[in-house]
């Protein structure tokens, strides 16, 4: 029998990633990682820097990385809202392990709360594409 599908769309500032009909997505929720099917209970709720797994209606995976954002969630349809979004193929593991050392650094040498929670954010967001690109090298490649 046939997964029933819905309609997901992947957008960011920059534009839309992905539209289309797909089985499930998985995505990095504030509270944690949430699993979505047809049918999911309608929701709104902030995401966090980290993932967007999707299943196509062919049975194709994609994998996503996003710095945070909004995720609807209404009966026929998921939107994620990104702030910034992009293909984990696209990814650059040296440029994230630079940012994550250089968010390292200013945390140990911070001064002041808004530099400490600067540098938090952006310390988590090097490390959500990092788990993103080694996610992509086992599961993928």
């Amino acid at each position: 029998m046939a997964e029933i599908s819905f309609h997901l769309d992947v957008v960011s500032a920059e534009g839309k990633l992905f539209s289309g009909r797909v089985q499930s997505a998985q995505v990095s929720g504030s509270e944690g990682e949430l699993g979505l099917r047809h049918g999911h209970a309608p929701l709104l709720t902030s995401i966090k820097p980290g993932l967007v797994r999707l299943v196509k209606q062919n049975g194709d995976e994609e994998v996503m990385y996003i710095s945070g954002g909004m995720l609807e969630v209404q009966p026929e349809a998921v939107t994620v809202l990104a702030d910034t979004a992009i293909r984990a193929d696209d990814l650059d593991e040296a440029k994230a392990q630079e940012a994550k050392r250089r968010a390292e650094e200013r945390i140990h040498s911070s001064h002041g709360d808004i530099d400490y929670a600067q540098a938090a954010t952006e310390l988590a967001k090097a490390m959500a594409q990092l788990r993103v690109i080694d996610i992509v090298k086992k599961n993928y490649r």
